[in-house]
């Protein structure tokens, strides 16, 4: 049979006895609330302590300012990169400028094509809060888009630089003056009679007229490709291979002062006119082809610049 035991309170005044009660329950009250006084007590100690406790107080706060710290400059990046972003906009239209100077089309269509980059994930931004969050994503995107700009401005101007060499190779093999001091018809061009054989015939160049023994010019850089006498009525002639398609030939030639095989300047001396084959006076029959498909010479006349001017020019502006 179990007992129960009873706490008594014994009164030296009256000499009498009192049960305490519910005694277990007090002394666990009393217990908790002293517990719980010096925990709150001791944690402010350690508050005012430098965290001597090592409960992370201090670090929570110095976390919370580098949060802080943290966004705003994140903030700026996102304006920094904005800049950025306006600068090389201001390249593009730039580069967009010297591709049609190089006859190369614009590049909005191919940038706007280009696949985008990598964005950031939930998972690597769910730690900080939502404004973070989307300055990251932002800046992100940016940065995606900028490093797509670099990379095809950097193509872009490369494609400009190999233009330039290839207009500036271009451009001074181009049969672009005229190749002899002398008078000459606009119309000599095309069907016209021939003024020996009285026919109506397709004349595929054009008649300068001129002494026999007049300088003829190489009208563009270019190799020889053929020197002597042609059947047909040309007489002794001269023929360059310009590349790029476009070949030119120089008829009824008194004299030839180059060989097949030999590399030519614009301006070069190659020959004299003279009048051999079928002719009815003296002049440099020229013709312009391109891709095998007769040009008219004189659209390639430029001013009429003719050798001896176009050295003039040349010494004038170096």
């Amino acid at each position: 049979m179990g007992t129960k035991m009873k706490v008594l309170v014994l009164s030296k005044s009256t000499l009498t006895c009192r049960e305490v009660r519910l005694f277990r329950f007090k002394v666990v009250v009393s217990g908790l609330a002293f517990g719980i006084a010096a925990f709150f007590g001791l944690f402010l100690v350690n508050r005012f302590s430098h965290d001597f406790l090592g409960l992370g107080y201090n670090r929570m706060a110095v976390l919370s300012t580098e949060n802080v710290v943290l966004k705003a400059q994140l903030a700026e990046l996102s304006n920094q990169v904005t800049v950025i972003q306006r600068t090389l906009e201001s390249l593009a239209d730039r580069s967009n400028e010297l591709r049609l100077s190089v006859d190369l089309p614009r590049i909005e269509d191919r940038l706007n094509s280009a696949p985008i980059g990598g964005t950031v994930q939930p998972s690597e931004i769910s730690i900080v809060s939502q404004d973070a969050r989307k300055i990251l994503a932002n800046s992100r995107k940016l940065i995606d888009r900028l490093e797509r700009e670099v990379k095809l401005q950097e193509s872009s101007y490369q494609e400009i630089n190999d233009r330039i060499k290839y207009n500036k190779a271009l451009f001074s093999h181009l049969p672009a003056i005229k190749p002899m001091v002398g008078y000459y018809e606009i119309q000599g061009f095309g069907m016209r009679i021939h003024p020996v054989l009285g026919v109506y015939r397709l004349h595929e160049g054009v008649d300068i007229i001129g002494d026999v023994g007049t300088k003829v010019f190489a009208t563009g850089d270019g190799v020889v490709r053929y020197t002597g006498r042609t059947e047909g009525g040309y007489g002794a002639v001269v023929e360059i291979s310009h590349g790029y398609g476009y070949t030119t030939l120089y008829a009824h030639l008194s004299d030839i002062l180059v060989h097949r095989g030999d590399s030519v300047k614009r301006g070069q001396v190659i020959a004299k006119s003279g009048r051999t084959g079928l002719v009815s006076g003296p002049h440099l029959h020229y013709e312009v082809r391109l891709n095998g498909r007769s040009q008219n010479p004189a659209d390639y006349f430029f001013d009429d610049i003719d050798g001896i001017r176009y050295h003039a020019l040349l010494t004038s502006t170096q």
